[in-house]
């Protein structure tokens, strides 16, 4: 992997691709196929959990398997520890550790997570951080958002979940989040919207790990796999999941 990829400019073309829309219903659950159960310690890690004044509920175990939990898996790159790497075609993020080794994350990827490819940065996040419909939401579908105008205060029901993180670059807030969901189904598949989701006890994990102005860089459907094989080895193609028109989101998530 080459050491920086193309920042792209922010300007109104990205704002409308990049804004997040959190789901405020879950998507129709997909048919459920038969899984193995996990290891106790896999358990342990999706286990029901306090946070502050809240609780954060436990994973059904049918939405569970070893490969979707969280682990430390091999990954090559010239990014520096500490960098997160987010592979929306695979379904993937990649935090960079030491020794060609990364903790990998399972998450869901939104409408507007296909919206934004290249370098950033994250100076902030924030715990049970409130939502906000876009102004593109209210004027599609005032009946369902408008109570929610004003915005939604951070919760269990609240779309981003426990967590978010900003991603900001050069043009400032490229309004990409990467952040947690009441809606655990999504994890692993695309849904309608949103950005770039993980389970709750996930973002918690990886909101606790990331310094202030981690680099972010957030992976083409060209580009994903890479970092999964060693140097000179090339990826296994990634087939994305899914694709969205997203040239009508506009708006921003708080």
């Amino acid at each position: 992997m080459t050491r920086t990829l193309k920042s792209l400019l922010v300007g109104t073309a990205l704002l409308a691709l990049a804004a997040c829309q959190p789901a405020t219903a879950p998507d129709p659950a997909p048919a459920t196929p038969v899984t193995a159960p996990v290891s106790p310690g896999t358990a342990a890690m999706y286990a029901a959990r306090p946070d502050g004044d809240l609780t954060v509920p436990a994973i059904p175990p049918s939405l569970l398997t070893e490969d979707k939990a969280r682990q430390i898996v091999p990954y090559w790159t010239d990014h520096l520890v500490g960098t997160i790497i987010v592979d929306p075609y695979a379904t993937r993020l990649y935090h960079v550790r030491a020794d060609n080794t990364a903790m990998r994350y399972s998450v869901g990827v939104g409408a507007a997570g296909y919206g934004f490819t290249g370098e950033a940065h994250t100076p902030y996040q924030r715990d049970w951080p409130r939502w906000t419909p876009t102004d593109n939401m209210l004027a599609e579908n005032p009946d369902h958002y408008g109570p929610s105008a004003d915005g939604v205060e951070g919760g269990l029901e609240n779309p981003m979940g426990a967590r978010a993180l900003y991603i900001h670059n050069s043009g400032g807030d490229t309004y990409y989040r990467i952040h947690g969901t009441p809606d655990p189904q999504s994890i692993g598949t695309a849904s309608s919207a949103g950005c770039i989701r993980l389970f709750n006890q996930d973002i918690i994990h990886l909101a606790e790990n990331t310094r202030s102005m981690a680099k972010v860089v957030v992976l083409s459907q060209a580009q994903s796999g890479m970092g999964t094989r060693p140097p000179g080895t090339a990826p296994a193609p990634v087939a994305s999941t899914a694709t969205y028109d997203t040239s009508d989101i506009t708006g921003s998530t708080p």
